[in-house]
């Protein structure tokens, strides 16, 4: 399973409507684009990502029910950065304020916004170092608070808003920090 990149450059610039449209047409593909706006053709994970991304969606859903501070999106949502690439994290979570600002027609499309919080979860067939490029790129448009969560290795990059990254090796749990107040994910469901 590998992630395919067609650069378009040279012989059509699509519109954020056009790529969007080409995403509703094609419900069985999952397309990302980059700033340059090349699109990417993403390969759909084996089993054991799903699962882990899943707990990660339900655990992060279940706080935020409480909590009722933000939104949750799954890997299906959507982002436009202000970069101008289009983003589609495995898990993500916007505040309540960002949703409430959004028109109803802006709420039905990518959402023109970067995520306060987002997961990357490595599957086998991902390449490090291009998901750690995404991870800056995400940082460099705004998100406060990202993992990026390698299984293979057991270990978390967590990328904070103007700070460095940091390693963790086989945490036990991660926290929401100050971005998603007392969400605590316990790392045992998704090693």
């Amino acid at each position: 399973m590998t992630n395919f990149t067609i650069d378009f450059d040279s012989v059509i610039d699509l519109t954020d409507e056009q790529f969007f449209q080409l995403c509703q047409k094609n419900k069985n593909l999952k397309f990302e684009r980059n700033a340059k706006g090349d699109l990417i053709i993403m390969s759909p994970t084996g089993g054991e990502t799903s699962r882990s991304n899943s707990e990660i969606i339900v655990e992060l859903g279940i706080w935020n029910r409480q909590t009722k501070l933000g939104i949750v999106f799954d890997s299906s949502g959507g982002f436009k950065l202000p970069n101008g690439a289009n983003r589609s994290p495995d898990a993500s979570w916007i505040t309540i304020e960002k949703w409430n600002s959004l028109t109803p027609e802006q709420r039905t499309k990518f959402l023109p916004l970067c995520p306060d919080f987002l997961v990357e979860l490595m599957s086998p067939s991902d390449s490090l170092s291009e998901t750690q490029t995404k991870m800056k790129e995400y940082q460099e448009n705004g998100m406060k608070l990202g993992w990026l969560i390698n299984r293979k290795n057991r270990q978390v990059e967590i990328y904070r808003l103007g700070k460095d990254v940091e390693i963790l090796d086989s945490p036990q749990t991660l926290s929401g920090e100050d971005i998603l107040p007392e969400f605590v994910l316990d790392m045992s469901v998704i090693w």
